[in-house]
């Protein structure tokens, strides 16, 4: 090994050890970023800008030492940068989008996430990268890479804008397209970020009045779900485990019970194990905002949706404890489902009232006075199915909770960080 070759090899290892450090840097302080950091593979490559993707980091040893000589916390925030793109899902880009703008939104998106965890990473710049961000928030409703975009194809960006844009925000270049090097047992599908992501956003949601900027993370990773669902899938979600009376398949071979009756009369030779569990949901709360702007067909058509999936999905208990809530900025009604064949007579039964002004708080004061009532064995989750425009609680409760929209609207209120948001069209 000549010279060049060994000064070569101590940059490559000064380098990972200066990675290794930002990790741990980062992972001290915010100790539910260890899987996502873990998740990006390094590929050392002479020459390289920095190129990021799904799978990979490709740096320059060389010249990622010069900016770490130059600037201390680079490195902290580059990996803190790639980190953010993978677990906003910014490589998901639809195949359609305008590549330039969405990497512009996707580069924003991130910095503006690292910039709102106030961790005292900062690098040289970020005075002009928060006075770009803080004229952005005048005219973009939230700082997501999909509202970005969509500002910017609708508004378009000056040359100039989109240079400043480019100075400010962009530490790598962002790479789609399949890459051989990255095919093996280190690459992580976009399944897999996702995964990752919901990880990331339950210890959030745990420690999120001790992490700064948690609500700015929470609303990017929510942007995952900004998409139309099943809705199956949806209730399937707040399934709890409860324990159904029924013969075990797995368990309990007919044909040895068969023979011991056919042999000995009364006598099987296996008994059958009649208890198997299984994911039921029994507890359940759907409220519904009843007021002026979320009226008719909309209402009527979430209902019927709900009380179809109730009556038919294998989700629920045969037993189950479900309210049905309205509320416009008080509860005008609660309606008690005890049993699958109750489902029809009560959606016959219902009546929509209210159509007053919105404030979300009374359901869930009303529910916490239903839990101290013992009202619930095991609430899990809360559906609330509204326009989006009213108050919101400011703490999160102890069961789950969805936001559930009719559309699409860039412009109403954010979703508190604890709670999932999403858009289903029930109008059909």
């Amino acid at each position: 090994m000549n010279k060049n070759e060994l000064d070569e090899s101590r940059i490559e290892e000064l380098a990972l050890r200066a990675i290794g450090l930002a990790k741990d840097s980062i992972i001290i302080r915010y100790r539910f970023f260890d899987r996502p950091l873990a998740a990006i593979k390094l590929i050392p490559e002479k020459g390289s800008a920095y190129v990021s993707s799904a799978a990979s980091l490709k740096y320059d040893p060389e010249k990622l030492l010069c900016d770490y000589m130059e600037d201390e916390n680079f490195v902290i925030r580059l990996m803190l940068h790639v980190m953010f793109h993978g677990i906003f899902m910014h490589f998901a880009m639809d195949a359609e989008a305008d590549r330039h703008y969405w990497d512009i939104a996707c580069d924003i998106a991130a910095e503006n996430a690292v910039l709102a965890l106030g961790s005292g990473f900062s690098r040289l710049g970020d005075t002009d990268v928060a006075a770009v961000l803080a004229r952005l928030t005048k005219w973009v409703p939230r700082i997501t890479a999909r509202h970005l975009y969509r500002e910017f194809m609708v508004g378009g960006i000056s040359s100039d804008s989109a240079k400043e844009y480019e100075r400010l925000f962009s530490l790598d270049v962002h790479y789609r397209d399949a890459d051989p090097g990255d095919a093996d047992e280190l690459t992580v599908t976009a399944e897999q970020w996702e995964k990752i992501a919901r990880r990331v956003a339950a210890e959030l949601k745990s420690f999120s009045k001790d992490v700064r900027g948690s609500e700015t993370i929470l609303l990017n990773i929510n942007e995952l779900s900004r998409r139309k669902y099943d809705y199956d899938d949806i209730i399937r979600r707040f399934a709890v485990m409860s324990e159904e009376i029924k013969v075990s398949p797995d368990e309990y071979d007919y044909i040895y019970y068969t023979y011991g009756l056919s042999m000995y009369g009364n006598m099987p030779l296996i008994e059958p194990i009649e208890y198997t569990e299984e994911k039921k949901i029994k507890d359940f709360v759907i409220a519904v905002d009843t007021s002026a702007s979320v009226k008719g067909k909309l209402v009527e058509g979430f209902l019927g949706r709900t009380y179809d999936l109730l009556s038919q999905s294998l989700s629920f208990s045969e037993s189950m404890n479900v309210h049905v809530i309205q509320c416009d900025s008080e509860i005008t009604s609660d309606v008690v489902i005890k049993d699958r064949n109750e489902i029809v007579s009560v959606a016959e039964k219902l009546q929509v009232k209210g159509f007053g002004a919105t404030d979300f708080r009374p359901v869930f004061w009303y529910v916490e006075e239903l839990l101290a009532k013992k009202e619930f064995t095991d609430l899990k989750g809360l559906i609330y199915f509204t326009d989006g425009y009213g108050i919101y609680p400011e703490n999160p409760p102890g069961y789950d909770v969805m936001f559930v929209f009719g559309s699409e609207d860039d412009f109403r209120p954010p979703v508190p960080g604890w709670a999932i948001s999403v858009c289903s069209d029930f109008s059909s």
